[in-house]
């Protein structure tokens, strides 16, 4: 159970109807916060408790994200029970080889262009931790003349380069002079290649700020960004074949609300969209997820995380997401659609008998429309992406 200070938003959660006297103060406050935006507290990781360092406003350090979410899903040694299905979507069957037909050409033409995205294993935060650090206090970045910023500048991916962006006024307009507002396009184009994008005459750097804001981790957008391959990699046939039949049967059967796409040609890292279903408090949104395949994909199920902040008792503020099918009863005639599935029923439906956070299936279930104004609140603020501040 979190304690109660991790959730800025009220001390406690009551109903109109069963005010007592002396509660009225609370109530009071509580009608006060009807309109306004709840944020986690997030100065410190919630696993280690800045234990390993600062986790700069995001709900995990480097170290302990390495350590929980590592670049590659890795693969479970677990025994499972191989039972045939009458699924079409088993796998066995030979699919038409077009797994290269649904990777977007804007990938191949865009990544030559920019520095890779580094992402540190576990193995180099432990290195840091246990290297003393030397700071150096005579240098002051601030005098440096704009063409050295420059210069060093051109060395970094273009997260690097929007984090940068953020620091002060004099670093965004250096930035600005060598990279322009036109290159931000194909940056959100890179990223976010299921953004649905109707103005093309908008300003593109304020389109992937606001996108970047709207994320639960920096470091899980900079591992769907690096896409690397697992150690020793080494493509499965049954896999392969696994995928392409998936791949086929999204695009000539697409779901209704869901999208998804492989990022990587191996189709190790995916990009997944969930709009809204219609009447829960989540309508209108457009909700961006991040999916990991596992080499022994499909005996072992995939790793899904939600992209996009979203108010939900069975989301985690770092996006992780609390399925059963997912953690303890995957199954072979389970693909990736079907996940999606399962996450877009959790929309409507919440599970609050075990929550990922428990405050909010507290609410849930105490306070059911304090709970969907502040749900309707974070969907407009964070998955409207067409009324985002841009």
């Amino acid at each position: 159970m979190l304690p109660e200070d991790t959730f800025a938003i009220c001390d406690k959660y009551c109903d109109e109807e069963g005010v007592k006297n002396g509660e009225k103060d609370n109530h009071s406050r509580i009608n006060g916060h009807r309109n306004t935006l709840c944020h986690f507290l997030q100065h410190t990781c919630y696993t280690c408790n800045g234990y390993y360092g600062p986790c700069f406003e995001d709900p995990i350090c480097s170290t302990c994200h390495a350590f929980l979410f590592p670049n590659t899903a890795p693969t479970l040694e677990r025994p499972l029970t191989l039972e045939r299905s009458s699924d079409s979507d088993s796998g066995n069957d030979e699919p038409v080889d077009n797994s290269q037909e649904s990777m977007p050409n804007v990938y191949e033409e865009l990544v030559g262009k920019m520095a890779p995205v580094r992402v540190d294993t576990l193995a180099k935060e432990l290195q840091r931790l246990s290297v003393v650090a030397h700071h150096i206090t005579d240098m002051n970045l601030e005098l440096f003349p704009p063409e050295v910023l420059m210069h060093m500048f051109q060395y970094l991916d273009e997260i690097s380069l929007w984090s940068i962006g953020q620091v002060c006024r004099r670093w965004r307009e250096v930035l600005f002079m060598c990279v322009k507002l036109e290159r931000w396009r194909d940056f959100v184009r890179l990223r976010w290649p299921l953004l649905p994008i109707e103005n093309y005459d908008q300003d593109w750097y304020e389109l992937y700020t606001a996108m970047m804001l709207s994320s639960c981790c920096l470091k899980c957008i900079k591992q769907m960004a690096a896409q690397k391959l697992p150690p020793q990699w080494e493509e499965s046939s049954w896999r392969r074949h696994r995928l392409r039949t998936e791949l086929k049967t999204m695009r000539n059967d697409p779901l209704d609300g869901i999208e998804a796409i492989p990022l990587d040609t191996y189709c190790c890292h995916w990009q997944a969209t969930i709009e809204g279903p219609a009447g829960s408090p989540y309508e209108g949104g457009l909700f961006f997820l991040y999916i990991q395949v596992p080499t022994s994909y499909p005996l072992d199920p995939p790793i899904v995380r939600f992209v996009t902040k979203i108010f939900h008792p069975n989301v985690s503020r770092h996006g992780d997401i609390g399925i059963d099918s997912i953690h303890h009863n995957w199954s072979l005639a389970l693909t990736i659609s079907k996940l999606l599935i399962s996450i877009q029923s959790l929309l409507t439906d919440p599970y609050c008998d075990v929550c990922m956070e428990p405050e909010i299936g507290n609410m849930y279930l105490k306070n059911r429309r304090a709970f969907e104004e502040q749900a309707r609140l974070w969907t407009a603020h964070h998955a409207m992406h067409d009324m985002l501040p841009h």
